[in-house]
């Protein structure tokens, strides 16, 4: 995946971050500005793109 490839997100984080850019927006944020702001808010929220399924565990997780 190529740097600045959405196609790993899902669809509400997708949804998310478009509604994130509209909001910077009218703050008066620059279009390129509001992408970053809500792309980083949408990776710090959810750590990235696709990351779901069986057996997926945080490293706080661990029972050692």
């Amino acid at each position: 995946m190529s740097q600045g490839d959405k196609s790993s997100y899902t669809d509400k984080q997708k949804r998310q971050a478009a509604h994130i850019e509209k909001s910077e927006k009218a703050r008066g944020a620059s279009t390129s500005t509001a992408q970053r702001i809500a792309w980083a808010t949408v990776n710090k929220q959810d750590g990235g793109g696709r990351k779901s399924g069986s057996g997926r565990k945080s490293s706080g997780d661990s029972k050692d």
